[in-house]
């Protein structure tokens, strides 16, 4: 059996852009969405956020690519077209899809409104569909999912500047609720200030939390206090600066992607105070366990939120008015848009211009 063409694959025709190879290099592409079933929500795509995780899928550095990749799962835009049997929406709601649009409805953890850690977690590209076609991401014109994996957006809610929130925002907002670092009066640390760290501060403001940087950065000091409303900002590389804050933290947010070391952040935390990894370096870190034991401390990690938690991470924010900070950049400036990111060099979130830079 000859093997469909992504542009045959399904009736509705699409336009987006996908890398082909592992140079990573988008470029325009056409491929098909399937027809909207009687529980699937269709919209046109107004806006997607650019993930440091869209580079490293588009690079296949973690070794899992399929090409060609569609990227893209901070995705927001107008429902254009609803199934029969779906009860939340209607055409001309804003709407936004995230990192997952299927699981397998059956396990503990799906029973439990955390369809991110279900072992049959369908991510929203690279992955394989139900029907055992690819997933197609947000770098596109449409998007077709299920009612159960779609967010409401509410209309204070800037589109453009809430769509990262889908995937930035619910995996900071998630570990601050679940490790308990939310409650008023608290002290919490946020190791990096990028996309992940920029959108920590703000949540553990809005949660009445005291919130320390963490940075190796000090230029980055004056963004992080007077911009962010961070209480306190410390220099990684400051032995004076880390000594004088030793024991004062309940928690730590370390959003950090790249091999950092660890002893000097457990000498932050109070005793029982918890480190959690929401960052994903490429290499193991090193773990002695002295700095664990002395303190009864806790190290974990958190990825993204059930669909349930997303859409209450979302109103959160509506009602907080928290956004990211974005760069609204035109589609055919991808490209040059993943080599600043690979710099560093965004503040803090690139966000697609779909609907009005995407054309065929």
């Amino acid at each position: 059996m000859v093997a469909k063409l992504p542009e045959e694959e399904h009736p509705k025709q699409a336009f987006g852009w996908a890398a082909r190879d592992q140079s990573g290099l988008l470029s325009p592409f056409k491929f098909s969405r399937r027809a909207t079933a009687e529980k699937d929500v269709a919209f046109k795509v107004l806006y997607c956020g650019i993930c440091h995780s869209d580079l490293h899928m588009a690079k296949n550095e973690w070794g899992v690519t399929q090409y060609p990749l569609v990227p893209g799962h901070e995705i927001v835009g107008i429902v254009t077209e609803v199934g029969s049997k779906v009860e939340k929406f209607k055409v001309g709601d804003k709407v936004g899809v995230g990192c997952m649009v299927g699981s397998c409805r059956s396990c503990d953890s799906c029973h439990d409104n955390l369809e991110n850690y279900c072992p049959k977690m369908i991510l929203t590209y690279g992955a394989k569909y139900y029907d055992g076609t690819t997933t197609y991401g947000g770098y596109s014109d449409l998007m077709v999912a299920e009612e159960q994996f779609i967010v409401r957006i509410p209309d204070n809610l800037s589109l453009d500047a809430g769509a990262p929130l889908l995937c930035a925002g619910i995996t900071v907002y998630s570990p601050l609720r679940y490790f308990g670092l939310d409650k008023p009066g608290m002290h919490v640390g946020v190791v990096g200030l990028g996309g992940l760290g920029h959108v920590a501060v703000k949540f553990a403001k809005a949660m009445g939390v005291k919130v320390t940087v963490i940075s190796t950065s000090p230029n980055k000091k004056q963004e992080a206090v007077e911009n962010l409303g961070a209480d306190s900002f410390l220099v990684s590389r400051d032995q004076d600066q880390m000594q004088s804050a030793m024991g004062t933290l309940d928690g730590i947010i370390d959003t950090v992607s790249a091999v950092h070391p660890m002893v000097p952040l457990f000498t932050l935390l109070k005793s029982h105070g918890k480190l959690v990894l929401v960052g994903a370096p490429e290499k193991p870190l090193e773990l002695p366990a002295f700095p664990l034991i002395m303190g009864r401390k806790m190290m974990g990690g958190s990825c993204i939120g059930g669909m349930k938690e997303t859409q209450e991470m979302i109103d959160f924010a509506a009602k907080h008015n928290i956004t990211a900070d974005v760069e609204v950049i035109p589609m055919d400036y991808v490209n040059t848009a993943m080599e600043r990111i690979l710099k560093g060099d965004v503040r803090y979130r690139f966000v697609i211009d779909v609907a009005k830079t995407l054309n065929p």
